[in-house]
């Protein structure tokens, strides 16, 4: 099962569907376009900071990598972890920058694949509508006032700590 957050504009009122269709879903994992495409997949996501980033990054560390002469197969490693840095991080940039803009997570959802996820995320969304919230009884008895229990008694502390004061 994947993890996916929903995203909403900041206007979204409970239960209406046309928040849906201007809502974004993020799927929680390993984004395997952003490891394959790396700073082009930002920009495809419309995340132009963080694709220019990523773009300096790797002509910072291409360029690092040629003035410390790194053999070629150590630096396809190097690029092969870099890359996959990017793809662990990829979706975290997304929501971050989501939430920047005004829209935090509204929802999460464990669903198998996409379509399961949009379908639960709609269910929900669209029954907070539906269902009214409940109103409190007029006759119900007050709930009790919480238990508040007495701290309990410590001694004198013996050891590491000798010059400790006792509470009181």
């Amino acid at each position: 099962m994947t993890t996916f957050t929903l995203h909403l504009p900041r206007d979204a009122r409970p239960g209406d569907p046309a928040a849906l269709e201007k809502a974004d879903l993020v799927k929680d994992a390993f984004s395997w376009g952003a490891f394959f495409f790396t700073f082009l997949w930002f920009f495809v996501h419309r995340l132009w900071l963080a694709g220019l980033c990523v773009l300096f990054a790797l002509v910072a560390f291409n360029m690092m990598l040629n003035l410390l002469n790194v053999h070629p197969t150590a630096s396809l490693v190097a690029h092969v972890l870099f890359s996959a840095l990017i793809g662990l991080e990829a979706n975290s940039l997304r929501r971050w920058t989501l939430a920047r803009h005004g829209r935090p997570t509204a929802d999460v959802v464990s669903a198998a694949d996409r379509d399961e996820a949009e379908t639960k995320i709609a269910a929900r969304w669209l029954e907070r509508s539906a269902a009214p919230a409940p109103a409190p009884a007029r006759d119900a008895a007050p709930s009790p006032a919480p238990r508040v229990y007495p701290s309990p008694r410590t001694e004198p502390v013996i050891g590491l700590f000798p010059d400790a004061e006792r509470p009181r």
